[in-house]
């Protein structure tokens, strides 16, 4: 079974100057293990769809239809409160500035402690031991020392490691990745990017992964959807949308990326499909 299938998703805005229609009839799954990308420039709506699963868009100005199964329950059918209980538990969401994700009046193990907490019946000092189990899981440093640090004490590696290990701190069947790399730099986006690689094949964690950045989508993905003014004008295997683009929107996408080197990134998995 799938680990998400998202059908006819649809999501409308209300705006000052009328309805913005973002997303219009998105379908796609993300199998056990496998990793989706949705690409696409600002604007075309890949982040809103991914915000709509979770019921994160603000209220009263989003109408989201359609369907969106998580292990077979759907996403858009479900109550607040149900909702609220499988953010974290069933999908973990990774943002693009962890500085804005953690909260900086909190230390880094508090706010771990508190996702445990909110998602099981452990006491402080097991929920603790289980942070710092987190933070090494995901190659902080000192992971016991970085429990009692605020968040502006690491550097901005260290913080998304943090907020991946957050994420993933109640062991959920897909991890949402939003522009998750896009703040940092270039070293250190590909030490993420191999964490999550890492991840996937060790706990055989599902992904899907928002991007505008074609190098990290050849890194991590298997599948491609590629988006246009809230629509997908290509679908496909990686290798074929990366080196056989059909649509010429994929193309542009393509030779803007090819001036920043798209090869940097590329998985040897890739180009041993094409």
């Amino acid at each position: 079974m799938n680990v998400l299938e998202v059908d006819d998703l649809r999501v409308q805005l209300r705006t000052p100057r009328g309805t913005a229609h973002v997303v219009n009839g998105l379908s796609y799954t993300v199998g056990p293990g496998e990793t989706v990308a949705v690409v696409g420039e600002s604007g075309s709506g890949k982040s809103v769809s991914v915000l709509a699963l979770l019921g994160l868009l603000p209220t009263g100005v989003a109408t989201v239809t359609g369907r969106a199964l998580l292990d077979g329950e759907d996403l858009l059918a479900m109550s607040p409160e149900r909702l609220r209980q499988v953010r974290g538990a069933g999908a973990g969401m990774v943002f693009q500035d962890p500085m804005t994700s953690l909260n900086p009046v909190l230390t880094v193990g508090k706010q771990i402690v508190e996702g445990l907490r909110a998602h099981g019946d452990l006491s402080k000092e097991v929920a603790r031991r289980r942070a710092a189990e987190l933070l090494a899981e995901v190659g902080l440093p000192d992971p016991q020392g970085a429990l009692d640090r605020y968040p502006h004490e690491l550097s901005g590696g260290m913080r998304q490691r943090v907020v991946i290990a957050i994420a993933l701190s109640n062991s959920p069947a897909l991890l949402i990745a939003d522009e998750a790399t896009t703040a940092l730099d270039v070293t250190v986006q590909a030490e993420i990017l191999d964490l999550l690689v890492e991840l996937q094949e060790r706990i055989g964690l599902s992904l899907l992964v928002v991007s505008h950045d074609l190098a990290v989508v050849g890194r991590l993905c298997d599948e491609v959807l590629v988006m246009k003014s809230g629509e997908v004008v290509e679908q496909g295997s990686t290798a074929d949308i990366l080196f056989h683009p059909q649509h010429p929107y994929t193309q542009l996408l393509i030779d803007e990326h090819h001036q920043f080197g798209l090869e940097r990134f590329l998985d040897q998995r890739v180009h041993d499909h094409v």
